[in-house]
């Protein structure tokens, strides 16, 4: 079994799914300005809210019971604008007594905790681990017959038994302040049944760099879960993921930093796209970049995104990195990234997401795709 060497705490914030806010208890709120105090003041008189003011800290405390939550998530939220809802920071006692200086280190944003309160699906999602991966397989350009790696996609699952699609479940996540542990879970998951099904080839497991805020600890859960399974370290793809937010540099080069140190590939996804640029090339140093199915969509047909494709081509040879053209459909696109050089491609017409992985077994135009024993 590979080991990386380094010695890994403990994080909670991430192995811990946070428990719903149920019942009754009371609501600590601290403001950016007088004026915005006011505001909810005024909001919460209008509405006959019982509340204190604690005039030492320029505290306010609100005792909300059952329904009251929802009231009082709405009305904050139509009484304040979105910046007073992000500065405004908020503490939340299940119980009646004053907290201590330990319960501090729960405070967040009222924002956070308004869409905290909304989550109580993805919170029973995450605690019952209602979730699966879905593997997609990217081949070589020159012969789509031969697997290089599966990319592992997250899914959701209902409490029917349908899937739910990730961009729903993260965006939740990210608002409410549990993208932390989601990313992990997802990230584990992957690894657990990648394991299962015997991949041999790469996977590409994608990472939030906003869900990790000290590598050492954050990642711990992921690299034992690589470890435990048995999985060579150099056969994991980290992919630095898109995000609504622009990367901390310096955070996601610590981040990566620590990857590599541990003997892991990297990948920048969705290239070309949103903040990932050519600024990242230099700064990142990645082994892989994968081209943002946009720019593919209909390249062969677009003058502009086939010159931008064929330079970050060109870049990508000469520096030595691999390429990985997503989201290809049809036979045309598939054809140009062959004849400009993409390493390997991945899409639709290569095949879809499933679970279990499939093996594709002939080559393009054509394709049949059957699916891996358990």
């Amino acid at each position: 079994m590979q080991r990386s060497g380094k010695a890994f705490g403990s994080c909670s914030r991430c192995e811990t799914v946070p428990e719903k806010i149920d019942g009754g208890g009371g609501l600590y709120l601290w403001f950016p300005v007088s004026h915005t105090l006011n505001k909810v003041i005024s909001a919460l008189t209008q509405a006959k809210f019982e509340f204190r003011l604690l005039e030492e800290s320029k505290c306010l405390y609100i005792m909300l019971e059952g329904i009251a939550k929802e009231k009082f998530s709405a009305l904050a939220s139509s009484a304040l604008t979105n910046q007073e809802l992000k500065k405004t920071k908020v503490l939340w006692m299940r119980e009646v007594e004053q907290p201590k200086l330990s319960d501090f280190s729960r405070s967040t944003s009222l924002d956070s905790f308004i869409n905290f309160s909304n989550s109580d699906w993805l919170l029973d999602l995450l605690s019952e681990e209602r979730i699966t991966t879905h593997f997609q397989p990217i081949v070589y350009t020159s012969d789509t017959s031969k697997i290089f790696a599966h990319e592992a996609l997250f899914r959701g699952i209902d409490e029917q038994g349908n899937l739910i699609y990730p961009g729903r479940i993260f965006a939740q996540a990210e608002s409410a302040g549990i993208i932390f542990q989601l990313d992990a879970l997802a990230r584990t998951r992957a690894i657990r049944e990648a394991h299962v099904y015997d991949i041999q080839e790469l996977l590409f497991i994608n990472f939030s760099p906003t869900s990790v805020y000290d590598p050492a600890t954050c990642l711990r859960m992921t690299v034992q879960a690589i470890d435990e399974s048995g999985i060579p370290h150099s056969n994991i793809v980290f992919e630095v993921a898109e995000s609504r937010h622009p990367p901390d540099i310096e955070h996601l080069i610590k981040i990566l930093r620590f990857y590599r140190d541990a003997g892991f590939l990297i990948a920048l996804d969705d290239f070309g796209s949103g903040s990932s640029n050519l600024n990242l090339i230099h700064q990142l140093r990645p082994d892989f970049i994968k081209l943002d199915m946009e720019l593919i969509r209909n390249v062969h047909q677009d003058y502009y995104k086939a010159l931008i494709t064929e330079k970050m081509l060109e870049i990508a040879c000469k520096l030595d990195i691999k390429t990985v053209a997503e989201g290809v459909e049809t036979v045309e696109e598939l054809e140009w990234v062959r004849q400009r050089g993409a390493d390997f491609v991945q899409g639709y017409l290569i095949a879809k997401p499933t679970s279990p992985p499939i093996a594709v077994t002939s080559y393009i135009g054509g394709v049949e795709a059957v699916p891996m024993s358990a």
